[in-house]
């Protein structure tokens, strides 16, 4: 029998509580929804994409509008009082467009690195990006510590592992399995089939698959750093300040869409690209709020990273 929660006694989520933290919608929060997702959709790539697409190519006036309207909104979040719970998601926008759009870090090379896990093209290629996603990551915690998130708040800690998945019978996901088990399924899963349509998109020869066997020890490392930099940059940092402001429900599909969208210059990339990639954000936003931290999100991420950048290693070296 579950023990009765006391006053003072603090409750770690497990198995019967973790739905419990699950933050319906605040009472008259409509205006801070609209307002919400209209920065999300304002500062996602999809204004990027549609001028990309009229005019082949996406001026430096874009960015720099996409960075005044994060710091625009901040402002008028001060402002108005109606959307003041969202000043800090907008600082956290703000400085997430500056970072990965506005400011250019000089390149993060580390030959000694590259060359210990085998100095192939494959290092030099993903070793200074992935070391830069790091920096940023590293930077998107430190704004969330300044707002006063604390670790446990911006899901910075492994969470519980053996939480309930809320269902969604409508998306096939008719039972509150445990995450142990909904977590392994879908992180596999997701990961066998995209291994299945890269194959059958890239074809490799026997020759390309065996070049990938000494690659594997560099392939497990990038996918790891690129899954830990994007769920704290792209998933902890915009879901700690929506969430309280606007419910988990909202703060999931924006984090989601925003995730999503990116994905169009991608891998996989375009229409298709970004909408699996909406769903696939969907189910890491849905892990992060429903166990509380990063541990089935970085694995379900790790899982998928780990066959793209199979396929990227390979074409290195084709």
């Amino acid at each position: 029998m579950p023990r009765r929660p006391v006053p003072g006694m603090r409750v770690t989520p497990g198995p019967t509580t973790a739905r419990a933290t699950w933050q319906q919608e605040p009472a008259r929060a409509g205006w801070r929804v609209v307002a919400s997702w209209g920065l999300t959709l304002a500062l996602s790539t999809v204004p990027l994409i549609v001028i990309d697409r009229a005019t082949g190519a996406v001026p430096g006036w874009a960015l720099a509008a996409q960075l005044a309207i994060a710091a625009a909104f901040t402002l008028a979040c001060l402002a108005v009082r109606a959307v003041r719970p969202l000043w800090r998601f907008g600082v956290v926008m703000t400085a997430l467009v500056l970072l990965t759009r506005v400011v250019t870090i000089p390149p993060l090379s580390f030959p000694a690195v590259q060359a210990a896990l085998g100095g192939s093209a494959f290092d030099r290629l993903m070793q200074p990006q992935q070391a830069e996603r790091l920096l940023v990551a590293i930077l998107m915690v430190g704004v969330l510590l300044l707002l006063g998130f604390g670790v446990r708040r911006s899901f910075l800690l492994p969470g519980d592992l053996h939480a309930r998945i809320r269902p969604v019978a409508a998306l096939g996901f008719p039972r509150a399995d445990p995450w142990t088990r909904f977590g392994a399924i879908w992180g596999i899963g997701i990961a066998v089939a995209l291994g299945v349509v890269q194959f059958l998109i890239a074809r490799p020869s026997s020759a390309a698959l065996a070049a990938l066997v000494p690659l594997l020890p560099s392939v497990l490392v990038y996918a790891g750093l690129n899954a830990v930099s994007e769920e704290v940059t792209y998933r902890a940092a915009m879901l700690a300040p929506l969430e309280p402001a606007v419910g988990s429900a909202n703060a999931m599909w924006q984090t989601a869409f925003f995730f999503g969208v990116a994905h169009y210059y991608g891998v996989p990339g375009g229409l298709l690209g970004a909408t699996l990639s909406i769903f696939m954000g969907w189910i890491l936003s849905k892990a992060m709020l429903e166990t509380r931290g990063l541990f089935w999100p970085w694995t379900i991420h790790f899982l998928s990273d780990v066959v793209i950048f199979g396929f990227i290693a390979m074409a290195t070296v084709g």
